[in-house]
């Protein structure tokens, strides 16, 4: 069974760091891409990066840039996002999500797997 389980989630103030983690089970990584969404209260899911797991490949949300990093470990199965200097527009429910490139780096609705978010908040 495939699983991806999203942790790290909680309240901070602006300016502070959260670091999210997505553990994987049921598939391994290996030409994968690995999206970090995020959904605001009242607002249509966003996309904030999109990762290739075989070459590092990262796309970020013009809103995210600078601030938050995506990585992520194959041998542990598990993707990350760094997230420094939140803003309270940052937060909102972020969910991990994968699906095999086949060649090609698309993070969107269309994701294979998805987790079930973990709840970021961001107080000023």
């Amino acid at each position: 069974e495939v699983q991806l389980v999203e942790s790290g989630g909680g309240v901070v103030q602006a300016g502070g760091s959260l670091r999210l983690s997505c553990a994987a089970s049921g598939f391994t990584f290996g030409d994968y891409a690995i999206g970090w969404f995020r959904q605001a209260p009242g607002k249509e899911r966003e996309r904030v990066s999109c990762t290739s797991t075989f070459d590092g490949t990262t796309y970020y949300a013009d809103s995210v840039k600078g601030r938050f990093t995506a990585s992520h470990d194959s041998a542990k199965n598990t993707a990350f996002l760094q997230m420094d200097s939140l803003k309270p527009e940052d937060t909102g429910v972020y969910y991990c999500a994968a699906k095999p490139t086949w060649g090609l780096l698309l993070c969107d609705d269309e994701m294979t797997y998805w987790g079930e978010g973990t709840p970021v908040t961001v107080s000023s």
